[in-house]
């Protein structure tokens, strides 16, 4: 961290920082020093944007402009928890990430070129950029606008606005050193003093001056189109083959001479049958040779040459076809041939399985040794970090050691000066503290009172369900008594009737013996 803090305060310092010398890292940061790095960063950003650098004695003023600060930061994009705490409250870890994220969304400025010393390769290319913005901004000029009357030194311009000394795109061959730049690889002794006495300069060789620029295009454009397809052809015949670069180059080179010579033999036998062309054993002698260096190699060989083999057969095949040529061996021959074929192709096989078996008890060999590897690395970065921290301890130590009445002093001052913070921080604290628990307190007693409020109303919500139990009660009580009335003066209203009739029918029959 103290190298993050060095870039943050030396940027800070080209932002126009006032830093003391002893400021090495965020932690001999105050809340000042810090709102004015951070007002410094937000005015390099934005232009627009105006803050005092000085944080203001008052709290009030201090409250709204931390406020400002860390709505600004929020507007940046600074995802973190930012608010005036985090600037008036040290915290080295918020500031640190706080600063970071600043000097990230800082513009970045373009190089000077005039102050920085460059090369001559950087040089070239910069005189060519320019000499060629200056061509393209150049007017065009009908050839014919050039007279006697033109001044000398304006002839060349001329001709190059009016295009007068063009020329055809003619192109010759033109041979530069290879290899000099590949400094891992040495050049022979013979190429090399070839190249230095006797290869004339790139632009001696063509015989027409004119035709240097076509012929370096030229070239150049050869060996790219070349790269290109070897990258395109090694991407996919080169990798699928499994062979090194080396390797396949090798294997193409030897299949192209076989091909030649099997051309070539085809070609003499054919001239030979027609009686047009007779040669001795020195020719027959240079085909042998020049095949033997190719591909025609006896016994078994190697897995690769059976890939290859097996991969360009038909291709092989193919070119061997050629019209009246000798005579094809018999199917005995050909039969003997694929079973002895068949027989390596076979050998190879369990060759190959038995690699393969010993490769993968090596690779869990490997896999077991990789492990207790990476547990001994873990354990060895663990001890080198512990053993790194106390080495910086013991280093700011003895740094400290021959200025040793310097240091304990400054380190006093250190102490007094965090001692007069936290008694600041005290004070204020107290300051908010005292309200705080008034407020605390006002509001504990309105809960008190609301509980007690709220028990007794939950007491005569308790006395009223009962009262309306004893009502609903008396109710069910009256309703029954109700019925029974009913049903009793039913009973008494027929009752009533019946003694009526009676009476009435004592009277009658009373009336009727009377009258009788």
């Amino acid at each position: 961290m103290e190298e993050v803090d060095g870039i943050i305060i030396a940027t800070l310092k080209e932002l126009g920082s006032n830093m003391d010398a002893d400021v090495v890292s965020l932690h001999h940061f105050s809340p000042a020093m810090m709102v004015e790095a951070c007002v410094r960063c937000l005015k390099a950003i934005n232009a627009d944007f105006s803050s005092p650098l000085n944080l203001p004695e008052a709290m009030s003023a201090k409250y709204r402009m931390c406020s400002s600060l860390a709505n600004a930061c929020q507007e940046l994009g600074y995802q973190a928890e930012v608010g005036y705490q985090t600037f008036l409250y040290p915290n080295i870890k918020d500031w640190r990430k706080l600063l970071m994220f600043m000097l990230e969304k800082l513009p970045r400025e373009e190089a000077k070129a005039t102050n920085e010393p460059m090369g001559s390769s950087a040089l070239l290319n910069r005189t060519i950029v320019a000499r060629l913005q200056a061509l393209l901004s150049t007017p065009w000029i009908p050839p014919f606008t050039c007279s006697s009357r033109t001044p000398a030194t304006n002839r060349s311009q001329w001709a190059l606005q009016t295009g007068a000394y063009r020329h055809k795109f003619h192109a010759v061959d033109v041979q530069a050193p290879t290899g000099a730049a590949d400094l891992t690889s040495r050049i022979p002794k013979d190429l090399k003093r070839y190249y230095s006495h006797y290869l004339p300069y790139v632009v001696e060789q063509p015989p027409v001056k004119d035709d240097l620029v076509a012929s370096i295009l030229e070239k150049n454009t050869v060996e790219y189109s070349a790269q290109m397809q070897w990258e395109a052809e090694w991407n996919q015949a080169g990798l699928a083959s499994r062979l090194s670069e080396q390797e396949y180059r090798a294997r193409k080179k030897q299949r192209l001479q076989k091909r030649i010579a099997d051309q070539l033999r085809q070609g003499v036998q054919v001239a030979q049958q027609g009686g047009q062309f007779s040669t001795g054993g020195d020719f027959e002698q240079f085909l042998a040779g020049f095949a033997d260096k190719s591909v025609y190699v006896q016994g078994k060989g190697s897995r690769f040459q059976h890939t290859e083999k097996l991969q360009f057969t038909q291709e092989e095949e193919t070119a061997m076809v050629v019209p009246d040529g000798p005579a094809k061996p018999s199917e005995e021959e050909l039969a003997q041939q694929r079973e002895q074929e068949i027989g390596n192709l076979q050998e190879d096989l369990a060759q190959l399985v038995n690699q393969i078996e010993g490769m993968q008890l090596d690779i869990k060999k490997f896999s077991s040794n990789m492990q207790q590897l990476k547990e001994t690395t873990v354990v060895m970065e663990a001890e080198c970090g512990e053993m790194e921290t106390e080495y910086q301890t013991q280093k700011k130590t003895y740094d400290l050691l021959p200025n040793a009445d310097e240091n304990i002093e400054k380190l006093q001052n250190l102490v007094n000066s965090s001692t007069e913070r936290l008694g600041k921080l005290a004070t204020q604290w107290e300051e908010h503290r005292a309200p705080l628990i008034a407020k605390y307190r006002v509001l504990r007693e309105q809960d008190s009172q609301i509980t007690a409020q709220t028990t007794d109303l939950l007491e005569e919500i308790k006395i009223v369900r009962e009262r309306m139990k004893e009502v609903a009660e008396e109710a069910r009580h009256k309703d029954d008594l109700y019925k029974q009335l009913v049903y009793e003066a039913c009973c008494v209203q027929c009752m009533n009737v019946v003694a009526v009739y009676s009476h009435n029918f004592e009277q009658f029959q009373g009336t009727c013996s009377t009258g009788w």
